[in-house]
């Protein structure tokens, strides 16, 4: 029979560290913004603190913060260094704006890739014109970990939401990084689809196949190369849009059962 003292040093994995990060921001966005919206928040209010909302929807501290900066990136908040995290006197209602409904389906989500190729292909073009040698540490950093990641089981949105927001960053523009944070990890597809399932080649192959597709970025941007960087990541993102095509038309049409 196990000792008292053995029971107590035994720890239990808490229930958020079992869980996967899909999903739970957008749920504490969308129940923010909900009460908010209906005045259970009001305006000038201050948002519970951090550590009550991880309490209250049982996850981490970096669920947490992206959740809020959301929120803040969408002009609900605004954080008051020191003190807390208020609801916004002025919404910014007529501004531009992408919600996690606008994330619902595999078109939804084809239609912001399409957003993102505009975008991010001349993000890297910049990169490769102003980029530093500490954005090429990051960018390098990022790519290690979706190596890694995928090496252990993962499904990679992290790093792969993190070599994007780099190139962001290393265009010296805040805006692109701006855009990036407000968007967040929701703009990488398999936080929606999953795409992974109905690769060919498998999932290890088809994420190898990703971050290879990172790296040609990363090569061209090193190189000072801006045609060559915007040329990878237009390929990039026009390959992920495909993937996200065939995974559509798999959907509407599967394949007839074997037997």
């Amino acid at each position: 029979m196990a000792s008292p003292h053995r029971q107590e040093t035994q720890t239990p994995e808490p229930p958020a560290a079992r869980r996967r990060p899909r999903g739970l921001v957008t749920e504490i966005v969308g129940t923010l913004e909900g009460e908010i919206r209906t005045g259970a928040l009001p305006v000038g209010g201050k948002l519970p603190t951090e550590a009550e909302i991880m309490a209250r929807f049982d996850v981490s501290r970096t669920v947490v913060r992206e959740a809020l900066s959301r929120l803040q990136a969408s002009g609900l908040v605004e954080t008051r260094h020191g003190i807390g995290t208020f609801v916004s006197a002025q919404e910014r209602g007529g501004n531009f704006r992408i919600s996690p409904q606008d994330f619902a389906t595999v078109a939804d989500v084809i239609a912001v890739l399409e957003l993102r190729i505009s975008l991010e292909t001349e993000a890297a073009g910049l990169a490769a014109q102003r980029r530093t040698d500490a954005h090429l540490a990051a960018l390098q950093a990022a790519l290690d970990a979706f190596q890694s990641s995928i090496e252990q089981d993962s499904d990679a949105v992290p790093p792969d939401f993190q070599f994007h927001m780099e190139v962001a960053r290393a265009t010296g523009n805040q805006h692109f990084a701006d855009l990036m944070t407000y968007l967040g990890a929701m703009i990488i597809p398999r936080t929606r689809v999953n795409t992974p399932q109905h690769a060919p080649e498998g999932r290890l192959s088809y994420l190898q196949r990703v971050n290879g597709e990172h790296e040609n970025i990363f090569a061209a941007i090193r190189n000072r190369d801006s045609d060559a960087a915007r040329a990878a990541m237009r390929t990039h993102l026009s390959n992920s849009r495909e993937r996200l095509r065939r995974t559509q038309a798999h959907e509407v049409n599967p394949p007839p059962p074997q037997g």
